[in-house]
């Protein structure tokens, strides 16, 4: 049987990710055996898998290993869409740090400590935030600092706290520093009142001046050895990065498209046409999966997750991503998954080699994409010509829902305003040539009382963009 390894899960000497003939594994290798069981026997695994904050395993037989080099085989649950923190809207981020901290505080209750706490060891399930990598636990030695102090602050309290006092958009600087955003740079972004705040004070400002000071191996080893940290010096430390990071908030308004949903010129009846429509072409295809692009907060996802298990719900816009995800988090809703995406300059493929972090093509298709009134946008509001529009949705999707918004519509005017009209082959025919050089076009129905129309159309196999 043939095995692939999970390339974003390779760092680490004690197991990896892997699949094998289509199934999920973790190896744990013989060389983190001792650790492993302590944190099985310990109960610390069991508790926090009962309580859904660490994904379930269950041990499988030596056969199914890589090599042989394994201790144990894990099959992990699934899950199903993995998305990076670059992706996440503000609350997600803030959820998964107050995640990773409740973690670390019940590891230390019972003598364990995690190893790491990388954001990228965060997962969104089922509207919640999981933690999905089993081998960040070690036994807690006693005395000795958490080492992974530093990576929360760079992977966590140090974006939040950019985003919340300086710009939401900071947060795109994950997309470049996806090992952290170094202290010392983050301190210097950091308006001057940070400085005043106990919290960002310690754990940021003097702590980028600490790493700087004994920047020298030498002296960093010296130093090292003489800090000690008590089991109730640890628990207070995560006590103070859980205030700090609870402390930050960031007020999802006054980003251009934050009320398009309630700001736009539907009637109730073309709303219910167009809703009605959508979930006929949905019930038709019987998707697993729906990608909703550009998405807004969410209105049509929750169509379409009334049929599809499960939908992600991706947009442009910082405040209505965070909308998104506070409605889906207030209301409990499973089975939607609100994340960040420009898709004129979609998530790539990162990290060593290029394949670490996976772009957004990478993790598709979808079994059906969704685009409501967003064509107009993509070809006229970023001079995008509509055949290399359908070439790129023909990758993400078997199926296609897109609504076509002509020039006549209120919301393409507004587009046009700003711009002299350089779009002549923006016309229904013109749409409709682009997107059959990449799809079959199965259904087109009108949305009532409006100019525009929804098409289901099926990707061609193998097109080329």
């Amino acid at each position: 049987m043939s095995w692939q390894v999970v390339e974003g899960s390779f760092r680490d000497p004690s197991g990896f990710v892997y699949t094998r003939d289509g199934t999920l594994y973790r190896q744990v290798n013989r060389s983190f055996a001792q650790e492993f069981d302590a944190f099985i026997a310990s109960g610390l695994y069991e508790e926090l898998a009962r309580d859904g904050v660490l994904v379930a395993h269950r041990q499988v037989g030596l056969e199914s290993a890589a090599n042989d080099d394994a201790h144990a085989v894990l099959q992990p649950d699934r899950i199903e869409f993995i998305s990076y923190p670059y992706e996440w809207s503000f609350g997600q981020l803030k959820d998964a740090a107050l995640l990773t901290l409740t973690i670390q505080e019940r590891a230390i209750g019972r003598g364990f400590t995690l190893r790491d706490s990388s954001s990228y060891n965060v997962q969104f399930r089922g509207g919640h935030p999981v933690f999905i990598d089993t081998l960040s636990f070690a036994p807690l030695e006693e005395g000795k600092p958490w080492t992974a102090y530093k990576q929360f602050c760079e992977h966590f309290l140090l974006p939040l706290t950019l985003m919340s006092t300086r710009d939401i958009r900071c947060e795109a600087l994950l997309r470049s520093y996806i090992d952290g955003i170094p202290l010392d740079f983050g301190s210097r972004l950091l308006p001057r009142r940070t400085w005043l705040g106990l919290s960002t004070l310690l754990h940021i400002h003097m702590h980028a001046w600490a790493q700087s000071r004994y920047a020298g191996s030498a002296v960093t080893t010296t130093a090292a050895k003489g800090r000690s940290m008590s089991r109730q010096g640890l628990l207070t430390l995560v006590k103070n990065l859980k205030s700090a990071v609870q402390g930050l908030a960031w007020r999802a308004a006054g980003t251009e498209w934050a009320e398009y949903v309630t700001d736009n010129n539907y009637s109730e009846a073309a709303a219910r046409s167009k809703r009605d429509t959508v979930q006929a072409f949905l019930r038709r295809s019987q998707p697993h999966s729906v990608w909703d692009l550009g998405a807004n907060t969410g209105e049509y996802s929750r169509a379409a997750r009334e049929i599809a298990p499960l939908v992600v719900s991706f947009d442009v816009d910082p405040a209505a991503v965070e909308r998104n995800y506070q409605r889906a988090k207030s209301n409990q809703e499973t089975g939607i998954l609100p994340l960040l995406l420009d898709l004129t300059n979609p998530s790539p493929a990162l990290g060593w080699a290029g394949r670490e972090r996976l772009s957004l093509e990478q993790r598709g298709p979808a079994d059906t994409v969704m685009a409501l009134a967003l064509i107009h946008h993509l070809a006229i509001g970023n001079n995008l010509p509509l055949e290399r529009v359908a070439s790129y949705f023909s990758r993400l999707g078997r199926k296609l829902i897109i609504e076509f918004v002509p020039k006549a519509d209120s919301q393409v005017k507004r587009l046009l305003l700003s711009r002299p009209d350089i779009f002549p082959l923006y016309t229904r025919e013109g749409f409709e040539a682009a997107f059959r050089q990449h799809f079959t076009i199965d259904a087109v129905e009108p949305v009532q009382e409006s100019e525009r129309w929804l098409y289901l159309m099926t990707a061609c196999p193998r097109s080329e963009g």
